[in-house]
């Protein structure tokens, strides 16, 4: 008679208690967390399940599993939850341990996942922009009126950051293609499966649109905040694509009128309110927002140097800020620009920012296969 073996990792349940806060042990297994989700399939729902193979350390099942992205974290499962296990809180950590898993280079997802190695990622790019400025012979406060150029030549910052960037996320991407391949094994399709290409469209509607938020009934202040720091982080992009085009015209620096700038600060406005209400949430609302990790907050700080450093930089140009004639006020906030846009930016698939891309990739799967 064939039996059936189950292999627990009881390392890897305790770790996902100790990040989820969660105490496995508690969970009844009553499905409760299921029936409440708007967005759990009728064919094997979440995260019941998701909660019994975590509570079984049954980590081959939980790497890997399409349905801890299909989450939206709304906290809907925790606030019904009658034992508090939280079930929203251990989705969150089984995210987490895909994209730690999954990160190529392994050792940039541990780096930016430990607070004790924060020192370490900060120093990183401190090191590499050094480098890049000393081989450009401008690592010094030019002279005369604030002149970023001068300081970091356009040509050796848009060459160097895109190739850097490129290479980190051409290495990502083979964490990435693992991570489909496991989909597949484990949650197969049943019956003829479409190309995901076909389903690229409809999945983008649903990002753009943020429908996966309107099914929670906890946190919907949550959407809001969600969509004006993606659209606000969005534009900022398309403005500073913009910006190195412009670079190789006579368009550059742009003025406080430009209709590019004029959009850039509106996307930091956006991004200001959108965080002020995500923070606000994780502090006065942890009862239904859930626990709020290193990871979380990493991120959130991340993004907000980036917009702060990116405002203080155009106002020390517009303004020619200077200490008793001294310059160097304007290019040190310059310098930490740089590093917070290498933290966003670069570090991007190492850090919980790298979910939009496996989210994306756990819904085109879905959708492929018929799942939703």
């Amino acid at each position: 008679m064939n039996m059936l073996e189950v292999k627990p990792d009881i390392e890897f349940k305790r770790e996902v208690g100790r990040m989820s806060g969660s105490q496995l042990n508690q969970c009844m297994q009553c499905g409760n967390c299921s029936a409440v989700c708007s967005l759990a399939p009728a064919g094997r729902p979440f995260p019941s399940k998701e909660m019994t193979w975590a509570g079984w350390g049954l980590k081959e099942k939980l790497l890997g599993n399409v349905d801890v992205w299909l989450c939206y974290q709304c906290g809907d499962c925790s606030r019904y939850c009658p034992r508090d296990v939280r079930p929203a809180d251990v989705i969150a950590a089984l995210r987490m341990k895909n994209y730690l898993h999954y990160a190529r280079l392994r050792f940039m997802g541990k780096l930016l996942s430990r607070p004790a190695l924060l020192p370490v990622a900060f120093l990183i790019p401190v090191a590499v922009i050094i480098i890049i400025l000393s081989a450009a012979g401008t690592f010094r406060v030019p002279e005369g009126p604030v002149d970023y150029s001068a300081f970091f030549p356009h040509l050796w910052l848009n060459s160097t950051f895109t190739l850097i960037t490129l290479a980190f996320y051409g290495i990502a991407f083979t964490g990435l293609m693992r991570f489909w391949r496991d989909m597949k094994r484990l949650v197969p399709a049943a019956g003829p499966a479409k190309k995901p290409l076909s389903k690229l469209l409809p999945v983008l509607r649903e990002i753009f649109a943020h429908s996966g938020f309107s099914g929670c009934a906890s946190t919907r202040l949550r959407k809001i905040a969600h969509m004006m720091v993606f659209f606000g982080f969005g534009l900022l992009l398309m403005v500073t694509l913009y910006a190195i085009v412009a670079t190789f015209t006579s368009n550059y620096p742009m003025t406080f009128w430009n209709p590019f700038k004029i959009a850039g600060n509106a996307a930091s406005l956006m991004i200001y309110g959108g965080l002020g209400m995500m923070v606000h949430q994780r502090i006065f609302n942890k009862q239904i927002f859930g626990k709020s990790s290193y990871t979380d907050w990493l991120l959130l700080v991340s993004i907000a140097l980036l917009t702060l450093s990116g405002t203080l930089v155009e106002w020390a140009r517009l303004g020619n800020w200077a200490i008793d004639g001294n310059h160097s006020i304007a290019y040190i906030l310059y310098f930490f620009h740089l590093v917070a846009v290498w933290f966003v930016i670069i570090f991007l698939p190492f850090t919980k920012l790298g979910h939009l891309v496996y989210r994306t990739a756990a819904l085109l799967y879905a959708r492929s296969i018929g799942r939703k």
